[in-house]
């Protein structure tokens, strides 16, 4: 074996050593905690916004603006930045060398490694005096609109709303079936706790993956009129569901499986496998 392949193998096993230690298990369960806490307040702020209170986006960037205008705001964010850092780079070390995992799952976890680098980009922004950045909806038509001047590009944007809708109906079977229970120590648990996190990981699934089905729903509806106002991000998406015949009701629902999905994020902060 050459210097070089040996210096590479000898800074993966580090890399290993480090992503397997005490203080780096702590530091993604962290992360996890952090994580529940924002999608518990996406879930209040869909929720005020079912019961006619308005407010700021449902989204992660009303989340963060949410948390900016607290008492101590400035320290909270600072925390989730260093939670969701720590969610990222262990998110990074399962896509490179999680040994167990298939393709699908390594796929999956490059994936997470970028939503959570995009968010720490927004907290770090936020906190250096750059403000929270635009809402997902406005991201959605900008970059919408941004592909749809490429060659293909409608064919492109299409493409990606099928992806989202498959994503939600990924989730909402993850839900379904229990499949998150593989990520999970179950044998940890006693029979009532473990029947309440499924619950818990059941409807929190199912109510992300409705909510993704509708994002990509409008998304392929940008694409199909070549108009890309009608992208529509997590925060039109919700509103959105108030507009049905359903009334607010159907908004209430979601926000209240959201909020459930938070407390199962908060459940994997101590019971997920690292």
């Amino acid at each position: 074996m050459n210097s070089v392949a040996s210096a590479g193998q000898q800074a993966k096993g580090a890399a290993g050593k480090a992503t397997r230690s005490r203080a780096f298990d702590r530091l993604a369960r962290f992360g996890m905690a952090c994580r529940g806490l924002v999608y518990a307040l996406i879930g209040l702020l869909a929720m005020r916004i079912a019961l006619g209170g308005g407010g700021e986006e449902a989204d992660k960037t009303g989340a963060v603006r949410t948390i900016a205008e607290q008492p101590f705001g400035t320290v909270v964010l600072w925390l989730l930045a260093i939670g969701f850092t720590a969610l990222a780079l262990w998110q990074l070390s399962e896509a490179l060398m999680g040994g167990v995992l298939d393709v699908k799952e390594r796929v999956e976890a490059g994936a997470h490694v970028v939503v959570y680098a995009l968010f720490v980009f927004t907290l770090v922004s936020l906190l250096s005096g750059g403000g929270a950045g635009s809402s997902t909806d406005e991201k959605s038509k900008d970059l919408s609109a941004t592909v749809m001047d490429w060659p293909g590009g409608q064919f492109i944007v299409g493409l990606v709303g099928l992806a989202i809708i498959g994503i939600g109906l990924y989730w909402i079977h993850e839900g379904v079936k229990k499949k998150f229970r593989r990520h999970l120590r179950t044998g940890e648990m006693n029979p009532k706790t473990r029947n309440i996190v499924e619950k818990l990981g059941m409807t929190g699934y199912v109510a992300r993956g409705v909510v993704a089905i509708g994002v990509g729903v409008f998304t392929v509806s940008a694409a199909i009129s070549f108009d890309p106002d009608e992208a529509k991000g997590i925060d039109a998406t919700l509103r959105s569901f108030a507009d049905t015949p359903f009334g607010p009701w159907l908004l209430v629902l979601v926000a209240l499986g959201l909020l459930t999905f938070a407390a199962y994020c908060f459940c994997e902060a101590r019971w997920r496998k690292t």
